[in-house]
């Protein structure tokens, strides 16, 4: 007895299937293995949606506090600390920390777009699609 994929069924070992059902079960195997890759890389663009998202949130947030303090926080600092000095070295001063604390949130934000990875199973399992139709499942090209 074999066992016939396309079926599922057993058949007796001397009967062999028509050039017909054989097409027919090539065929049926492809469409399932299109269906299955189809739906890997949805879910996995689903995924670095959601990675990108929390980066582009990063960034934005990074923008919009960096403009909210330029407005609110910089001139409160100077004022401040003209009170103590020259009002052109205190307007310095909160220049470049607002700086530094704006330039800390476009790292982060950058940093985790980067870790955005793609499709890396699709990928792998497409390269994979030649040589299991040759037969040759344990490779890769």
């Amino acid at each position: 007895m074999t066992y016939d994929p396309g079926t599922g069924t057993a058949r007796p070992a001397g009967d062999s299937a028509s050039v017909g059902q054989l097409l027919g079960d090539v065929t049926r195997d492809l469409s399932l293995l299109v269906r299955q890759e189809v739906e890997l890389a949805k879910a996995e663009l689903r995924q670095s949606a959601k990675e990108s998202g929390k980066g582009a949130g990063l960034l934005g947030a990074a923008g919009l506090l960096g403009n909210l303090a330029l407005a609110f926080l910089a001139i409160a600092a100077w004022w401040g600390l003209g009170e103590l000095m020259n009002r052109g070295w205190a307007a310095l001063i909160v220049a470049v920390v607002l700086a530094a604390i704006a330039a800390g949130l476009g790292v982060t934000g950058r940093n985790q777009m980067k870790a955005v990875t793609g499709l890396p199973q699709t990928t792998d399992s497409v390269k994979r699609i030649p040589d299991a139709v040759k037969g040759n499942e344990g490779t890769v090209r």
